[in-house]
Formats: structure tokens, C-alpha cells, sequence
């Protein structure tokens, strides 16, 4: 039997965190040795501290339960009782940066779902599909800071998983893109707990999530990038223009999108036996949570929906659909992923997964 790394969550108690320690259940490679959330938390037993706020459809598991939740400021009561962590921190951006780094400085190597570091230029924001590369970053990162074992990988923002995927599978097979203009149609559980108001969602649309427009048009120049020297440089030839909306549905994000090719355009056709026969790195390494086939063409004419939809692949497939001309641009789609499984727990242990199969993570 393999030895499974041990592993910690920064933010347990959270949404995310409570995401992670429902999938990492009976997970192959990782299990779950260290729970750590706010000082408000801290010596409590984990089933104490979400008693109330346990929002998974699945009870807690029982190896966690009974763990005392540590402190996640405390970084010295994580060293030796981990291998790496999974962080879920909800915090202030430059707290949760310099928190980060501190595990990182302590040989603790930080897998992580915050934004705080997406910035960062010799941080790899990783979907494993499309720029699995970029973890060879990780050398400079820990050259610049004197670390030895520890590191930063983040995972980005979870609407662009609705998307990105089927779009690089076109840029991969020859198909320069110009242009892309998104309408994003995202779940409340997007926001965490107790998140939207229900008197602000029901029965309503609210057509801004602060910060989320900005993402949306930024992270993807970051992941199509490329490693020159010790940073990671951003692709700005993609023009793209997003509007993100919050929307009455519990899980998964609802994505339309419009492409303008360059002087090469492929067909309709073309472009679905592209994302049919579409597969990549964690595929070939047939990871644990890698899904069979990321990107799952729908032919009915009024899919993919969220509910119906958004567990393809237990939640980490991007299903599209309503593939058509567009009147303005060349072509566009419909593209839904599950936000808190494929964009955001799950996202991040595919990318521990890639990581270890790479060797980083030990």
C-alpha cells in the first residue's frame, strides 16, 4: 500500500475547506491530518466548529471530525505534522499572501485557493489542462525567497473554468483567437457561507461581483503565458471583455462566450471534434481526479444546464453546448462548470496531484 501525504487545510471551517475535506475522503494519495481556520475556531474539535455551518451533502468524515482545529496563524503547529497544505484562507489579501509565504519559508508547500498570489510573477496559476508548464516556475520562486521544500501554486478564479478550457483546446490545434466576449451567469455558493442574501438573489439577477469582471479578463493572459527567465509573462494578444453576474442557482457556473478567430477559422464541425478528442497532461498521467474527458460536447439544443449538468465527471469535466455562428464575432458557445468542485476544491487537488506526480511534492 502507497503511503498517502499528509495534509493540511488553512480555512477548514470555510466553504472551500469544508469542500476539500468532503472530496479528499478516501482519496488515494492525500489524506487529511491538519485542520486550521481563525483564531475563533482554534481548540475546538473540528465537528464543534462547523456545527451549524456544515454545508456538504455528505456527513463530516470520520477521520476528521475529532481533529482539534489549530490556529492558521500559528505556522510553527504545522511544521512536521504535514507534508503540504491546501489553503482556503478567507482573509485579507495581504494577509493571506504573507501568511502563504510563511508557510512556504517553512519547507510547508502551499496549494492554494485564495487570489492573493494570482499576481504574483513567479507564482503558477495553474489549470493542469492548459498550462501544467508553468509549475517549472516553482525552482525560481524558491530560489528568489532562499526556500527549500516550501512553494506557492495557485489555482484561478473559478468562473473562467466555465470556459477557458474548450477555448485553449482551439488555440491548441493551430486556431489563433483575437477576441472573446463573456457573459458569466455564476452560483450564490460562489460567494461562500452564509454568502448572498437571499432577499438580494431570489427572484433576481445582480449584475455585479466586485472584482470578478477584472479576473475574468486578467487571469487567463496569465495562464496562456509563457515561463521567460524567472517570470511568468502574460499573453495580452487575447482581447477580452466580460460581464459576471450573480444568479439564483446553488452550484455551478454558466458561461457565454463569443470567439473571434484570426485568419484562420475552423468549422463547426471542426471545432467539436476538437473538444471531442480533446485531452492533456493529467489524462495521460491518469491522475485521481483528472475527468476522463474535460470538455463534453452536449448536442441538445437548450444544454448544459447547472442542475442538470454541472456533476459531469464528478464535477470536473466543462461541459459546452449551443455551439452556432456568431453575428458579430466568428463563433460562440455555452460552457458550465461545478464552481466548488471544478473551480474550487477540486481544482486545487488536481493540481496537488499534478504536482506530486511531478515530483514536487514528497
Amino acid at each position: 500500500m502507497v503511503k498517502k501525504l499528509r495534509v493540511g487545510i488553512l480555512g477548514a471551517t470555510g466553504m472551500v475547506g469544508q469542500n476539500y475535506i468532503q472530496l479528499l475522503d478516501n482519496h488515494p494519495w492525500f489524506e487529511v491530518v491538519y485542520v486550521a481556520a481563525s483564531p475563533s475556531s482554534a481548540g475546538k474539535k473540528y465537528s464543534d466548529a462547523v456545527q451549524g455551518k456544515w454545508q456538504m451533502s455528505k456527513s463530516i468524515p470520520s477521520n476528521v471530525k475529532d481533529l482539534i482545529v489549530k490556529d492558521a496563524n500559528k505556522v510553527n503547529d504545522a511544521k512536521g505534522k504535514v507534508d503540504f497544505v491546501f489553503s482556503a484562507l478567507e482573509i485579507d489579501k495581504e494577509l493571506t499572501r504573507a501568511l502563504e509565504d510563511e508557510y512556504a519559508k517553512n519547507d510547508i508547500p502551499v496549494i492554494s485557493n485564495a487570489s492573493a498570489h494570482r499576481g504574483t510573477y513567479d507564482v503558477p496559476m495553474i489549470i493542469p489542462e492548459i498550462n501544467h508548464n508553468h509549475i517549472e516556475i516553482i525552482k525560481s520562486q524558491q530560489k528568489r525567497h532562499g526556500w527549500k521544500k516550501g512553494f506557492v501554486v495557485v489555482k484561478p478564479n473559478c468562473s473562467i473554468q466555465s470556459y477557458l478550457t474548450p477555448v485553449y483546446s482551439l488555440i491548441n490545434a493551430g486556431y489563433e483567437i483575437k477576441r472573446i466576449f463573456i457573459t458569466t451567469m455564476q452560483a450564490v455558493s460562489g460567494a461562500g457561507y452564509p454568502g448572498v442574501a437571499s432577499l438580494d438573489i431570489i427572484d433576481n439577477v445582480v449584475p455585479l461581483i466586485k472584482g470578478e469582471e477584472e479576473k475574468t479578463e486578467n487571469e487567463p493572459q496569465k495562464i496562456f503565458g509563457k515561463i521567460i527567465g524567472d517570470k511568468i509573462v502574460s499573453d495580452t494578444s487575447i482581447k477580452i471583455s466580460a460581464h459576471c453576474n450573480r444568479v439564483p442557482v446553488i452550484d455551478g457556473h454558466t458561461a457565454c462566450v463569443s470567439l473571434e478567430f484570426g485568419s484562420k477559422k475552423p468549422s463547426i464541425d471542426e471545432i467539436k471534434k476538437i473538444w471531442k478528442n480533446f485531452k492533456s497532461v493529467p489524462q495521460e498521467l491518469n491522475l485521481p481526479f483528472a475527468p476522463t474527458n474535460p470538455i463534453v460536447y452536449m448536442e441538445e439544443e437548450n444544454r448544459p444546464q447547472p442542475r442538470k449538468d454541472r456533476d459531469l465527471h464528478k464535477g470536473m469535466a466543462v461541459s459546452v453546448g449551443r455551439l452556432r455562428v456568431c453575428n458579430v464575432f466568428d463563433i460562440r458557445f455555452v460552457g458550465l462548470s461545478h464552481n466548488t468542485i471544478r473551480g474550487a476544491a477540486g481544482g486545487g487537488i488536481l493540481n496537488a496531484e499534478l504536482l506530486k506526480a511531478k515530483g514536487y511534492l514528497k
